[in-house]
């Protein structure tokens, strides 16, 4: 039984927390959905527009996210947030649907981009999900030697992405001729309908920075260090995305940003030729490494809270003696990541993310009126700016664009929302089984 309670020691600073917090959200979207957005968004300052109520949206959203983990720190993060301030059950299915639906199927889906794009590199003689598998498997393998080692490997890759990143903008800017004129002429202003349909794929690029807080209790003096991280990483995305997206502009006009469906390949193109698409091709390899790296380092940790509540198999609540990390939970989610990069459904998984995740993110953010509201106006280290309005802001835009994605994928949104609800029978069996 002592092997279920006892918690994982903390090993992780405010940079590697900081780089949590910015892998868990850069992954290969920056380098695709500008393209998305401009088909719907059209203008160049709807666009930028777009992604700057989203920037704005994720930062509303680290600051809840901030104070959530001053006021709650531990092991479980959003998982907590919702356990605590909602229901267990709510807790639970947010567990259930991050191993089911959103964390797993983004994981299959990335680990497949990044197996596309490394056969461009290389050429390997084996097919791409091979190469999939091997990097969700070796990236488990490293986890499991500790969450220093995994928190390195995802640090490195951060870097190398916020370098890659910050060299896509300096070729879209100063290298890049600009956009010929037809590509440059802006189009018809988005209406309320098409706009909203562009911040599906801006939330989804945006998306991850609450995953972060899943490893709290493995964050030194988390109450200080885990706030901190949230609003630098969230905002060192922020400034990144609206580069992106101005370079882009830029070297392609809106016109050519909705043509191109892979806009970053095509300015590195005209910036420096086909090295600068070999290039690119090579920096998406590593941004989608990165991102698999975090949510192997990360996402376990749900499942290890799940089963310290005695709500998932007493097994997944265990720490290795010698590494100190939840390693059948990481076992877990590779296995799971794996199964689903095999059946080849990730892809319909995937336009699921958007509508769950952002509901799930609505529902935890309200749950800072609760806490504040429980603690009595009790003083903590991080309070988020211009609450309740910062914070009604956030749940506002975050539930239109689940009803969007609701008005855009009707199907899918129901599919993916009674695989969520399949969860509730689940939960309900494990509380009788310790009650």
């Amino acid at each position: 039984m002592q092997s279920v309670t006892v918690l994982p020691a903390p090993r992780l600073g405010l940079f590697a927390t900081a780089m949590l917090v910015m892998g868990g959200i850069v992954g290969s979207g920056i380098f695709m959905n500008p393209h998305v957005v401009a088909k719907d968004a059209r203008s160049s300052a709807a666009i930028l527009a777009a992604w700057a109520l989203g920037g704005a949206v994720a930062l509303a959203g680290g600051f809840v996210w901030a104070e959530l983990a001053a006021r709650r720190p531990g092991v479980g993060g959003q998982y907590a947030y919702l356990r605590d301030g909602v229901h267990p059950a709510a807790g639970f299915v947010y567990g259930w649907s991050n191993l089911l639906v959103t964390q797993t199927g983004g994981m299959a889906a990335v680990a497949m981009t990044f197996a596309r794009y490394t056969h461009v590199l290389c050429s390997p003689p084996w097919g791409e999900a091979a190469t999939a598998i091997a990097a969700l498997a070796a990236l488990t393998a490293i986890n499991l030697f500790g969450v220093r080692a995994g928190s390195a490997v995802q640090s490195a890759f951060m870097v190398l992405k916020i370098a890659a990143i910050g060299g896509l903008v300096v070729c879209g800017l100063f290298l890049a001729p600009r956009a010929v004129a037809l590509q440059a002429a802006s189009g018809e202003p988005p209406g309320p309908q098409a706009f909203l349909a562009a911040m599906i794929a801006v939330l989804f690029a945006y998306g991850g920075w609450a995953t972060a807080t899943f490893v709290s209790g493995e964050i030194k003096d988390t109450a200080r260090t885990l706030p901190r991280a949230l609003i630098l990483g969230t905002a060192g995305v922020v400034a990144l995305y609206l580069g992106v997206n101005a370079a882009c502009l830029r070297a392609l006009g809106p016109g050519g940003l909705a043509a191109f469906d892979a806009p970053a390949s095509e300015v590195m193109r005209r910036a420096l030729g086909s090295p600068g698409a070999t290039a690119i091709a090579a920096a998406i390899a590593v941004s989608t490494f990165g991102f698999l790296a975090q949510g192997m380092l990360v996402c376990p940790r749900v499942y290890y809270a799940m089963a310290q509540d005695g709500l998932f198999f007493r097994s997944v609540g265990r720490l290795h003696p010698k590494s100190g990390v939840p390693h059948v939970a990481i076992a877990l989610q590779g296995a799971f990541a794996i199964a689903t990069a095999l059946s080849g459904t990730y892809e319909q998984i995937l336009s699921w993310v958007v509508t769950v995740d952002f509901a799930f993110l609505a529902l935890t953010a309200a749950t800072l009126f609760v806490f504040r509201a429980r603690d009595g106006g009790a003083a903590t280290i991080v309070r988020a700016p211009w609450h309740p309005w910062s914070t009604l802001f956030f749940i506002v835009v975050s539930l239109a664009v689940v009803s969007a994605t609701f008005v855009e994928h009707p199907a899918r949104s129901i599919i993916g929302w009674a695989l969520v609800a399949a969860g509730l029978p689940v939960y309900t069996f494990w509380k009788r089984r310790i009650a």
